[in-house]
């Protein structure tokens, strides 16, 4: 398992690297990002509803078009897009649900669910791609450390959680998570922004500390991303999102610390130009 996770691991992130490296020369289109962000969407959105409760599973072909939808809007850089894009979305959720009413009690419970996925796969992504556009020439050490402080601290987490966890985190929600594992994780996630900072000094604006602020709060954001994820397996009465990815799981346990991480990260990176 944890060999598999390893060289998994390894390989999504030399695959994500190479995405960052080609894109840059189709600037500012970036259309290997695009695709790499849609495909994600497509098929996190079909994974999660495959794991729903049948009477809370919103219809499939809408509810995929609106994902992908809003996150294409994020290639329009006309203000509010996304915002608007997701209010229509929820506005179609509902047309949807009035177009098929069969008086089965769960009309309420798919819009709701509509609602959610939209939110969660199609509007929280966006703020990852915005990186791309915000940061100028150093968007994409920008996206790399968005992806690498949450990623790796899920490594260290990983590996601090399997040689000294003892005391049980979330017993409930997620098992074998540790107090140890935590603080192996946001140890790995700040020393993995230091690396970043050291790199290119220019991408932290105020240093050290900056480096340091920034990896415990994207790194505790990714943290809160993968419990969230095990809240909604949980619910649904799943261990796994799928068995899509080997070590890992399915796309939603591969994405699930970086749909966190990426609006802190946005907002911190954004916070230099105040």
């Amino acid at each position: 398992m944890l060999r598999t996770r390893l060289w998994v691991g390894s390989l999504l992130a030399t695959i994500a690297a190479g995405v960052l490296f080609v894109d840059a020369t189709f600037a500012p289109y970036y259309p290997f990002l695009f695709a790499s962000v849609i495909a994600l969407g497509y098929f996190g959105t079909r994974e999660l509803l495959s794991i729903l409760p049948t009477n809370e599973r919103p219809h499939t072909i809408p509810t995929l078009i609106g994902v992908c939808a809003l996150l294409a809007l994020n290639w329009l850089h006309v203000p509010n897009a996304v915002s608007l894009g997701l209010a229509f979305a929820i506005l179609g959720a509902f047309l949807v649900e009035m177009a098929t009413y069969t008086g089965d009690g769960n009309a309420l419970r798919r819009v709701t669910m509509s609602a959610f996925l939209f939110a969660y796969l199609g509007f929280l992504p966006g703020f990852f791609v915005q990186l791309r556009w915000s940061q100028g020439e150093l968007s994409g050490l920008a996206l790399a450390v968005t992806i690498c402080v949450p990623k790796l601290g899920d490594v260290g987490a990983y590996l601090m959680g399997r040689a000294f966890g003892r005391h049980k985190m979330t017993p409930l929600l997620s098992p074998k998570k540790t107090w140890q594992g935590f603080a192996g994780g946001m140890i790995a996630a700040t020393c993995t922004a230091i690396a970043f900072g050291n790199f290119e000094p220019r991408l932290f604006a105020y240093g050290l500390p900056h480096a340091i602020a920034f990896g415990m709060l994207v790194g505790l954001a990714g943290i809160l991303g993968d419990l969230a994820e095990s809240l909604i397996k949980r619910e649904c009465g799943k261990k796994d999102a799928s068995q899509t990815v080997p070590g890992f799981g399915g796309i939603l346990d591969v994405i699930d610390s970086v749909l966190f991480a990426a609006p802190v990260a946005y907002l911190l990176f954004r916070l230099e130009s105040l």
